[in-house]
């Protein structure tokens, strides 16, 4: 899986605003605690915004917060918030496209590949990535050495 360096700036910026529910980080705070480019990060916020998963708040105690509780928060809508569906290809959805030939198994494959993200990123929070309690069956995926290769 490669997510774009845009995608992850929009998963660390949202972890950090999990991770400080009862007060707003401003732009330069988010940025400097994850050391992402400022002028970046405001286009990527106000993605996150428009997905209704953050809101701002302007004056003097104003800054960023989640819109909702971070156990409501999915990495998959983080996600999809910034990069639109999590599995495409050439901006295409593995089940509209059209192989021939020996290449003609490969839709299943791309279609299963696609399940398989979304049964990991629906399924972990912001919160448990911040608690580290994440779900049994991630756990499991863990516990196996090739998964760190």
């Amino acid at each position: 899986m490669r997510l774009p360096a845009r995608t992850d700036y929009a998963l660390r910026a949202a972890l950090e605003l999990a991770d400080s529910p009862d007060s707003p980080l401003t732009t330069d705070e988010i940025a400097r605690r994850q050391d992402i480019p400022t002028s970046y990060l405001g286009s990527i916020l106000a993605e996150l915004r428009r997905a209704t998963l953050v809101r701002a708040r302007r004056g003097p105690e104003g800054g960023w917060s989640l819109a909702r509780p971070a156990t409501d928060i999915r990495l998959a809508d983080v996600i999809r918030a910034v990069d639109g569906a999590l599995a495409d290809i050439a901006g295409t959805r593995p089940e509209n496209l059209n192989y021939t030939g020996p290449a003609e198994g490969l839709q299943p494959v791309l279609v299963a590949l696609r399940a398989a993200e979304r049964q990991i990123l629906d399924a972990v929070t912001l919160a448990d990535v911040i608690s580290g309690r994440l779900p049994s069956r991630v756990r499991k995926l863990l516990d196996d050495p090739h998964a760190w290769e």
